[in-house]
Parts: structure tokens; sequence; C-alpha cells
């Protein structure tokens, strides 16, 4: 189960903007006043300090390239289901003239069910929806099982293939929703960039460097992680797959076909 916090860009914002530059104020007013830093061991430390930078700058290049890449395959499995759709309706007419009817009638119901999935954010509405799609796909299932028994051959075994494959797009869709960023990978980030923020206090030099540092690396940070979270994030972010195929699917066909 993904935390909240990751479910929520905005709180995760709101945490790390305030996290992050406190750990960089612990730094600079707690650790570098009381345990100062010898001139001797500045040059150590500063290669410490760039491989925990780089380290950070790593995970979050492949969390973002992990994150990416999920929302290009919700985007791709959004296509893929317009098409699964639109091609099982126009085999709808191989079924019998009454079978038909009925089967694009249910079909057209489908698809706004599916855009639905999209668009809607309440989880009770949602679970409301799930149960919608799942009756919707067991009757459309019966009419193309019942016609392909009353008639046995390659025609009905092409209808029934379409709506295998209606089904099946549904399932990687929703397979592809729940796939999310590791929490384990999350929680090493934001450890990684605390320690982060709490190193560039210590080894701040200067009351200028010191006001620098308080405010550029928390900041790009948050504004990393958080970006991160937004595209990884399919409903609470800002940047979500929107239903176009489906909705141009929806333009197409007929309301009472």
């Amino acid at each position: 189960m993904t935390p909240l916090i990751l479910q929520r860009p905005a709180l995760l914002f709101i945490v790390l903007i305030v996290v992050l530059p406190l750990a960089a104020g612990l730094g600079t007013s707690v650790l570098h006043r009381h345990f100062p830093l010898a001139e001797e061991a500045r040059e150590n430390y500063r290669i410490v300090q760039g491989a925990t930078l780089t380290l950070l700058a790593l995970l979050i290049g492949f969390a973002l390239s992990m994150a990416v890449s999920r929302y290009d395959q919700r985007k791709n499995l959004e296509e893929d289901e317009a098409n699964a759709i639109g091609t099982e309706y126009l085999r709808a007419d191989l079924l019998g003239a009454e079978t038909a009817a009925q089967t694009k009638a249910l079909l057209a119901r489908y698809l706004q069910a599916r855009i639905q999935f999209y668009v809607v954010h309440d989880a009770a509405r949602l679970d409301q929806l799930n149960r919608n799609t799942s009756e919707l796909q067991t009757q459309l299932w019966a009419n193309v099982r019942d016609a392909a028994k009353a008639q046995p051959n390659p025609v009905m075994a092409l209808v029934v293939g379409g709506m295998n494959d209606v089904i099946n797009a549904q399932g990687y869709t929703q397979a592809a929703w729940i796939n999310r960023i590791p929490v384990a990978a999350w929680s090493l980030m934001i450890v990684i960039a605390i320690f982060s923020n709490l190193m560039q206090g210590y080894g701040a030099h200067g009351e200028v460097g010191r006001r620098v540092l308080l405010l550029v690396l928390p900041i790009t940070v948050t504004l990393s992680l958080t970006l991160i979270a937004d595209i990884d994030s399919p409903r609470g972010g800002l940047i979500r797959v929107a239903p176009l195929n489906l909705m141009s699917l929806a333009q197409s066909i007929p309301a009472n076909p």
C-alpha cells in the first residue's frame, strides 16, 4: 500500500520544504557550531560530501526514469484499450442482429465507464465504478460466449478473441496504475536527501554561503522529488493521463447504437 504522502505530491512538497531546510539549518547552526570542521579535514569532508550528493543525484535520476516509463506505459495502455474496444465494436456486427445491438449498447456503456476510470478520483466512486466495470465485462463475455456456442466457427472465434482483448486491456491498465516506485526507494531517497542537506549546512563557509545553502539545495531537491511523485501518482498529481483516445472513440460511437 502506497503511503498517503506519496499519493499526494502537494503534501510531499510541504513536508520536504520544511524538513530539508531544517536539516541544512541544523548542520549550519548546531553541528558546525559545536563540532567545527578543521581545515585539514575539510578536503576529505568534501570528498564524502560530493559522493553523497552524487548518490542522491543518481537516485533522483533513476527514480525520474522509472516514473516517466510508468507514465508512458499508462498512456500507451489507454491507447491500446481504446483500439481494443473500437475493434470489438465493429466485430459485434458479426453477431446476430439482436445480439449485435445488445453487445454494442453494452460496449458503449463500458466505454463510458472506462473514461470515468481516468477522471474520477473519489475512492468510493472508484470502487463502485470498478464493480460496474466488472459487471459489464461479465455481460459482454456472456453475449459472445453464447453466440460462439450457438455458432462455433472462425468468425465467432474472431469476435470472442476481440472481447478477450477488451477485458485483458482493462486488466493491464489496472495493473499499470497500481505499479508505482517502491516505497523503499522513496525512503532511501528522502533519507539521503536529509543527510545531504545536513552535510551541506555543516560544511558551509561564511554567512552568505550558509544562507544560500539553506535555500538552494533544499528547494532543488524538494522540487525534484515532488516532480517524480507527481508523475508517478496517476490520480494525486497535476500530471495525469487523459483518456483522449477513449473520448475520441466515444464521439464516433452513436449514443444509441
